[in-house]
């Protein structure tokens, strides 16, 4: 059987970048501490991305390619299953790229590239969801006044911009930990859904509700699942040692 061919450095570098601007963010991330991560010199790292903001653009890039394949996929949604999978895999992508939504305005303030690319994103986002609501109006799911629909997608775009912020500053010590994932992101796309609550037809508002009562059940055993790990581990802890 044929060997796997080695995957290139730069792209081994950029997925520890990514992960480590995950977890500590990117301003406490240093390129030596990039090197040190992947066990290579620093001129090796110096080699591919001369400066970390090259780092950073290269990830950006990634991710809006990654987005824009997924946006388009907003003029396929017709109700609310479909809008509610739309928004669940938007805030999946957002969460893999999370570093980004986490330090947005600090790097926007130190990179002009940025600043120019996220204005597009969020344009493009707009466009998305505006699309979303012409089809679900034209499917019957909601009945949206086109004169609503501009600011009910603007809201939307402000909620899934800002969403894992707000989860940040309920939680800053877990919030944005790998195992928050999925409770954070079906709060942020059942949030964001719950903006069309008054527009939906009465069969696509009990639908969304039920949704919404399957996400709450399954958030609340997410928390008795924590409680009961904390719970284990003080008791653990507090075990006195065999005299």
């Amino acid at each position: 059987m044929a060997k796997k061919a080695p995957r290139r450095t730069a792209e081994r570098i950029l997925e520890v970048t990514l992960d480590l601007f995950n977890r500590f963010g990117e301003p406490n991330v240093s390129t030596t501490l990039i090197s040190a991560e992947m066990n290579i010199s620093p001129g090796n790292l110096y080699y591919h991305y001369p400066a970390k903001e090259e780092l950073v653009n290269s990830l950006f890039g990634r991710y809006e390619r990654s987005l824009s394949e997924l946006l388009a996929a907003a003029d396929n949604v017709r109700n609310v299953e479909d809008a509610w999978f739309f928004l669940h895999t938007l805030f999946e992508l957002i969460w893999q790229h999370r570093f980004l939504y986490r330090d947005l305005n600090d790097l926007l303030s130190r990179n002009r590239k940025l600043e120019t690319q996220f204005q597009a994103v969020l344009k493009n986002k707009a466009r998305a969801i505006r699309a979303m609501l012409d089809g679900m109006n034209r499917h019957g799911s909601a009945d949206i006044d086109s004169r609503e629909a501009e600011p009910m997608a603007t809201s939307m775009v402000v909620v899934l911009t800002y969403w894992l912020s707000f989860e940040y500053v309920r939680d800053p010590r877990h919030a944005l930990e790998p195992a928050s994932a999925q409770a954070a992101l079906l709060r942020g796309a059942h949030h964001v859904l719950h903006l069309l609550v008054p527009y939906l037809r009465a069969d696509q508002r009990a639908h969304l509700l039920g949704l919404a009562g399957a996400y709450t059940a399954g958030g609340q055993q997410a928390r008795h699942d924590k409680d009961d790990r904390e719970t284990t581990s003080g008791q653990v802890g507090s075990v006195p040692a065999a005299g």
